[in-house]
């Protein structure tokens, strides 16, 4: 029995978490729903405390991992000007795959027509937030006090403060090169420490989805089964044809390895449903699994962990879509292209901002003149979605890392083919660490 588990890879032990938490949570939801010790004792008391400390410490290390790598990466760079050049092939990227996703989103919408027949007049009020314009999102790029960015967790103003505190290690000669020196082995340390902690995932993954699925609302998903099931293979077909058709054409990197080594990363972030908690893992993929060099991945990952919301942007296509048809509202071709610079536009204007998914999607809305008050339905089968849809934004970043690392010479293509690469960090043999050290 020991010999098998060792033998178990960290992806099999994480789906084995996910389907076992999954069972557990219809077996109580089914047999065990009005028994209230297991619900204040187990669902509400081991499930929840244990899931809650996993998504904390998931999140205890994106803030240093995103600083040191990020400066570890800005500092080695020989020549500042390609610092530029790296965020205008990233943004370009984010863009164009946002504006894809959108796109295709309203196409598979109007191909199924998910809200024909609906319902929506007994939808309640749904109140949008107010998004800020674009011009608040570039000032508030800038920290006031770094320490207070990181404190709050402000991936953009930390993304900012790390070049230039990069920028200035590069440029101060002696002291600069001490200091990088520094950086260089506190960056492996941290990724020691995302192993360390890939190695309790399927613990953390089984208490996630026993309590999710012990309260899931399938009446809400059956309700709406129509744009559940049109959204959720939009979302699919997008990781699957447009990330690797990208990947092959203007990188001519395998998407089949690629899909392979992405799958530890996906089932955090399906697990999660937090692209900056899954910050940690995309990074050990990014540089460990596929090859990047951490000076590319260092600043395309947080950065698409942030603005590059392809899955958000697919809900807003289908949704979009799903409500124009339950309400009976013909869009004309000029408002779809309105819906496709909106929310390609919006995934920037927005980052950073708390349900940035639902004030995207008002924004849209008002835009193209549909009832806000759609949202409220849709919202009922909205958590297994967001799920799908934080696996495949981190699936982009991935992909637009490997793209952008392969144009700036900085892929080891050799490691990106090597289905063993980066396989031993995930495994941390604990007994080990004392005689190693």
């Amino acid at each position: 029995m020991d010999t098998k588990k060792k033998k178990m890879s960290l992806t099999g032990r994480v789906i084995l978490g996910m389907v076992m938490g999954i069972i557990t949570g219809f077996i109580i939801r089914s047999v065990f729903s009005d028994v209230a010790f297991i619900h204040d004792y187990l669902v509400n008391g081991l499930f929840d405390v244990g899931g809650k400390i996993f998504i904390a410490s998931l999140k205890m290390l994106v803030v240093p991992l995103v600083f040191v790598s990020l400066v570890c990466g800005t500092s080695s760079l020989k020549d500042i000007s390609t610092l530029g050049r790296l965020g205008g092939k990233t943004l370009l990227f984010y863009l164009v795959t946002t504006a894809v996703a959108i796109s295709l989103a309203l196409g598979m919408g109007e191909l199924f027509q998910p809200g024909a027949g609906a319902d929506l007049t007994a939808a309640t009020s749904f109140a949008a937030k107010e998004a800020p314009s674009l011009g608040d999102v570039i000032i508030g790029m800038f920290p006031t006090n770094p320490i207070n960015s990181m404190a709050e967790g402000n991936t953009l103003q930390i993304i900012v403060f790390a070049l230039l505190f990069g920028v200035a290690i590069s440029a101060a000669g002696k002291p600069g090169e001490r200091i990088a020196a520094i950086f260089t082995d506190l960056n492996e340390v941290i990724m020691k420490l995302v192993a360390l902690l890939m190695n309790i995932a399927p613990y953390g993954v089984f208490f996630l989805m026993a309590k999710l699925f012990t309260g899931l609302e399938l009446g809400a998903i059956l309700k709406l089964m129509n744009y559940f099931f049109v959204l959720a293979g939009t979302l699919i077909l997008h990781a699957l044809v447009t990330y690797t058709s990208m990947l092959k054409v203007l990188a001519g990197l395998s998407p089949i390895t690629f899909l392979k080594k992405m799958k530890d990363a996906v089932m955090f972030a399906f697990s999660t449903a937090s692209s900056n908690a899954t910050i940690p893992v995309t990074m050990e993929t990014a540089t460990h699994r596929l090859g990047a060099d951490n000076k590319v991945a260092s600043f395309t990952v947080p950065l698409g962990a942030t603005i590059n919301m392809d899955g958000t942007a697919i809900m807003q296509g289908v949704a979009t879509a799903f409500i124009a048809q339950a309400y009976n509202i013909d869009l004309s071709m000029s408002d779809y292209l309105a819906v496709i610079m909106t929310a390609t536009l919006a995934s920037i204007g927005t980052a950073g901002v708390p349900g940035v998914g639902l004030i995207m999607l008002a924004m849209v809305l008002n835009q193209v003149g549909l009832p806000v008050e759609g949202i409220a339905l849709i919202m009922g089968v909205d958590r297994l979605l967001d799920m799908i849809r934080t696996a495949v934004n981190i699936t982009g970043d991935s992909a637009v890392t490997c793209i952008v690392a392969k144009s700036e010479g900085a892929l080891n293509v050799d490691k990106f083919n090597d289905m063993q690469a980066g396989a031993k960090e995930e495994h941390v043999d604990f007994h080990a660490i004392k005689s190693n050290s």
